[in-house]
């Protein structure tokens, strides 16, 4: 894309034509190109066009608001199906919330990004599938296998939602990134709304209370569960059109909290070594461990993507670099300590499960810690890291689906 904009800087129909086909990553180049040409006044208005930050809080066209609000009403009804039928609540919710969110999150990005028809069974079927296969099963709590579809279900939801974010461009390796970098933004958001819906319930409560009125049950059976569906939703509409809202929070969360986790990071492995607390024989702190692997996991592509976008220097590559080292040192502690409890005590589906993740983390922090040793040497490019992110997604997409629909059955869901 840089040689590109760089071959076609005098001819505005072609700068269009590169906008469009990708504007995420012409976006970027861009403005890695601009210090350099800012005499040019047609690079002048690409830089207002682009990087110009309104004050103004941006609502979309009517019709996108319409649909918003539709699949806000459509997850809400979701949400309220215990209310409607006397279904128990929470088997219910613990096996469908999910559901509620990621469905009308990828309905929204695939009315948005207009993907043709033929490619939006895909999702439709699988979200159809999934829905009636979860409520199918034991409950999570009678079976470790029905509770490896409850903990992956999500996450082969979030694949789908991903699959509508990059418009089914499966090839579209800067989109996905963007992806990556759009869910750090949409936790934020989301955290923002719902900080503010707890401080306008306390608010309600408050008020109602003045005047000797319990409203508490009522309000959460049949007003708060409108929230499940709705903050999710909203947060991604004010994020499509406001981008602006958040750009300069979430560089500046991976800006401090990178090196912090990895001073952190470095301490509790030191510690770990000296105290000899190994996860061999200590269920409990091996989860400890791969929760932790899969936090800073997230944390690196996260990272990644942001110093990619942003442009950042040698010194945050060195830390990333360094990070993926004690990960994979971490990895490779948990991958020892399932294999030995495997060996000593027999195959779960859990253990699978575990033994699994690991295996494919391990494989792609090798990748990522190849490309980020040769781009702090500058023999690559930040975005050959990305690249190497991208491409390794669909590989957990895939592990996800048979964790939830082949390895239940596998053990008849015992």
């Amino acid at each position: 894309m840089k040689d590109s904009i760089l071959a076609h800087i005098d001819n505005p129909a072609q700068l269009e034509k590169l906008y469009r086909e990708n504007n995420a990553e012409y976006k970027k180049q861009f403005n890695v190109i601009y210090p350099n040409y800012k005499d040019k006044i047609g690079l002048q208005v690409w830089n207002e066009r682009l990087n110009y930050e309104s004050e103004k809080l941006a609502l979309g066209s009517k019709n996108e608001i319409s649909a918003v609000i539709i699949l806000i009403l459509v997850g809400g009804l979701i949400a309220n199906i215990p209310n409607l039928t006397g279904i128990n609540e929470e088997s219910f919710f613990s096996k469908n919330i999910p559901l509620i969110i990621f469905p009308i999150l990828s309905a929204y990005f695939i009315w948005i990004q207009k993907i043709e028809i033929n490619k939006i069974w895909f999702p439709i079927i699988a979200i159809v599938i999934s829905a009636i296969y979860v409520n199918l099963i034991p409950n999570y709590n009678k079976s470790d296998s029905a509770m490896l579809v409850g903990i992956h279900l999500p996450m082969f939801l979030w694949s789908l939602l991903g699959y509508a974010y990059i418009g089914a461009k499966l090839n579209d390796h800067p989109r996905k990134i963007e992806f990556l970098k759009f869910n750090g933004d949409l936790i934020i958001m989301c955290g923002i709304i719902l900080l503010s819906c707890m401080v306008f319930t306390l608010i309600t409560f408050g008020l109602f209370e003045l005047i000797n009125i319990k409203i508490e049950e009522n309000y959460f059976r049949y007003f708060a569960i409108w929230w499940i569906a709705a903050i999710p939703m909203i947060a991604t509409f004010l994020l499509q059109n406001n981008p602006q809202l958040i750009n300069k929070v979430s560089p500046i969360i991976a800006k401090i909290f990178t090196p912090l986790v990895f001073i952190n990071l470095f301490i509790y492995l030191t510690a770990v070594i000296y105290t000899g607390k190994y996860p061999y024989n200590d269920r409990n702190l091996l989860l400890v461990f791969n929760v932790l692997l899969i936090g800073v996991m997230a944390l690196i592509l996260f990272s990644v993507a942001e110093a990619g976008k942003n442009n950042k220097g040698l010194f945050t590559l060195y830390i990333l670099f360094g990070l993926s080292i004690l990960t994979i040192i971490i990895n490779s502690i948990a991958l020892s300590a399932i294999s030995f409890r495997i060996l000593q005590y027999g195959m779960t589906p859990n253990r699978i499960a575990v033994l699994g993740g690991n295996i494919l983390i391990f494989i792609h922090l090798l990748m990522v810690s190849l490309k980020l040793f040769k781009s702090v040497r500058n023999k690559a490019k930040i975005e050959e890291v990305e690249t190497s992110i991208a491409q390794f997604l669909p590989i957990y997409s895939i592990w996800t689906t048979i964790i939830v629909f082949i390895l239940p059955f596998i053990f008849h869901y015992k």
